[in-house]
C-alpha cells in the first residue's frame, strides 16, 4: 500500500460507505483465491468509480494502482523509479496473466504532490511529472504515450489488448449463493452514537427522533 492513503470504501447501491475494518481485504483476496491466473488485484481509485453511474463490481485485465494484492509465486518483481505498479500490471497482462480491478471496494488516495515526502520531496519537486509518464513510454512503447491534462504530464495506456482474456476459476471452486457481507453492516451517526442501519425503521426512528430533539433543545 502507498502510505498516501487515506481510506477505503464500499460502493453498493450508490453509496460510497467507509470501511472500518479490514472484512474489505478479506473479500477482495477470497475473491482473486477463485481463480488460477489472476495474479494481481486490487481496489479502484474513489474518484473513477463515480457513485451515480453504473459501473460493475470489478473489472479484468487493466493496472492495479497504489494497494495491490500480488501472488506470491507470480514470476514478476518490481521494476523501474516511477509508475512500478503500472509497468508491474503490464508485464503481467503480456505474459498472459490477468488483473481484477475493484469497484465494489475503493481506495482514497491523496492526489499526487499534495503529500510532502517520498516521491514528492525525492523527484516530483525537482522535476515534475514528466519524466516518470515518459519513462513508462519507453519501457512499453507499444501501448503507453505521453499525454497533457489536468494542468500536469500523465501517461495514457491502452489496455484494450487484453480485453478478451479471461479469468479462470480453479477447479473444485464452488460460490455460494446469496450475498456475504463479512460481518459488515451499515452505522449511521445519530446522537453522537453509532446506530446499525439496519435495525428495525422503529428503532431507528425513535434514536433519531431523540437526537433531534436534544439537538433542538
Amino acid at each position: 500500500m502507498d502510505d498516501n492513503i487515506n481510506g477505503f470504501y464500499r460502493l453498493n447501491h450508490n453509496l460510497k460507505t467507509p470501511v472500518a475494518t479490514g472484512a474489505c481485504f478479506a473479500a477482495m483476496e477470497d475473491f482473486t483465491d477463485r481463480y488460477d491466473n489472476v495474479v494481481m488485484s486490487g481496489p479502484n481509485y474513489f474518484m473513477f468509480a463515480a457513485r451515480k453511474t453504473c459501473v460493475p463490481a470489478f473489472v479484468t485485465n487493466t493496472r492495479i494502482y497504489s494497494c495491490n494484492l500480488i501472488r506470491n509465486d507470480a514470476p514478476f518483481r518490481w521494476r523501474g523509479r516511477y509508475n512500478e505498479d503500472t509497468d508491474l500490471s503490464l508485464r503481467m497482462l503480456k505474459a498472459g496473466y490477468c488483473t481484477v480491478q475493484f469497484n465494489a471496494f475503493l481506495q482514497y488516495k491523496m492526489p499526487t504532490q499534495t503529500i510532502k515526502g517520498g516521491n514528492t520531496a525525492d523527484f516530483y519537486a525537482g522535476e515534475g511529472t514528466k519524466p516518470k509518464s515518459e519513462m513508462l513510454a519507453k519501457m512499453h512503447p507499444d501501448l503507453a504515450r505521453v499525454v497533457f491534462k489536468f494542468d500536469r504530464w500523465h501517461h495514457y495506456v491502452d489496455y484494450s489488448p487484453f480485453a478478451s482474456m479471461r479469468i479462470h476459476r480453479k477447479p473444485g471452486v464452488e460460490v455460494e449463493r446469496g450475498v456475504n457481507n463479512y460481518g459488515m453492516f451499515l452505522q449511521q451517526r445519530i446522537d453522537d452514537k453509532w446506530v446499525a442501519i439496519d435495525k428495525p425503521r422503529s428503532e431507528r426512528q425513535s434514536r433519531y427522533s431523540e437526537g433531534q430533539s436534544r439537538a433542538a433543545g
